[in-house]
């Protein structure tokens, strides 16, 4: 049974001009996968996220959490399913500046009132995994772009959550740390079985993915699965990429992988 089920979502946002973001867009999510969404500017991912993370609604279909409808939820119980189930990570970290990073951290177990004792415990066992405990009690200010996101990460796991969903997550680092960040969300992803939704633009996130998702204009456009070789996958969604057109993907062929 999937984790995640999308059934023909349909976005539209009306307007001045009727906006369709997704239109009968279908797929399954299994437990532990780890998948990435990749398309053109204005194809639907960010939409899709909002969608996915039940920030948005769709206009028709149905999106299907472990045989849970979330838009029958009333608005708290909504908020403690997003609270309880989902981790966000996000491409500007999104880091309170007044908190610590422990306080960053434990912020979601402290939203939900649990008991100290359990904050100290996964605080001290994801510092130790995500290497963080010497800069516990700096401030985000005080600390680097790929620390901060490796706190962020902390953030979103802290919970144990159902399904993390990382919106392009390097896209403000530099590549020694975008590769340490994509290192340690596949690491989450094999040791915890973490199901894990990325949107990127990047070829090389995606390539350390278990399967690349395309959409173009709203709507399903093709998916490839990981193979053997990571080089070869990187080099199949370069190929889609180039089917895929839409501006930022430029000249891709000379492009390897580091």
């Amino acid at each position: 049974m999937p984790i995640l089920q999308v059934k023909d979502v349909t976005k539209v946002y009306e307007g001045k001009v009727t906006n369709r973001a997704l239109n009968q867009l279908s797929f399954d999510v299994e437990q532990g996968e780890f998948l990435a969404v990749m398309g053109p500017s204005g194809s639907g991912k960010s939409t899709l996220l909002n969608l996915i993370s039940t920030i948005d609604r769709p206009t028709s279909g149905e999106i299907i959490f472990n045989d849970m409808k979330p838009q029958s939820l009333s608005p708290n119980e909504l908020a403690y399913f997003r609270r309880r189930e989902l981790g966000f990570v996000f491409q500007d970290f999104n880091l309170l500046p007044m908190l610590t990073v422990e306080e960053n951290i434990i912020l979601p177990l402290t939203l939900d009132q649990k008991p100290v004792e359990m904050m100290e415990e996964r605080l001290k066992n994801l510092a130790k995994r995500l290497d963080l405990t010497s800069y516990l009690h700096k401030r985000p200010n005080e600390i680097s772009g790929g620390q901060a996101q490796k706190v962020a990460i902390a953030r979103a796991l802290i919970h144990e959550p159902t399904i993390i969903l990382a919106d392009e997550p390097t896209g403000n680092l530099d590549s020694n740390n975008s590769r340490e960040v994509l290192e340690l969300l596949s690491k989450i992803n094999e040791e915890k079985r973490a199901t894990i939704i990325m949107v990127t633009h990047d070829p090389i996130a995606a390539s350390f993915c278990d399967r690349v998702l395309f959409i173009k204009d709203g709507e399903f456009f093709n998916e490839i699965h990981r193979d053997d070789r990571r080089q070869t996958f990187f080099q199949r969604i370069l190929n889609v990429l180039s089917l895929l057109g839409g501006g930022q993907v430029g000249d891709l062929s000379s492009i390897r992988l580091p």
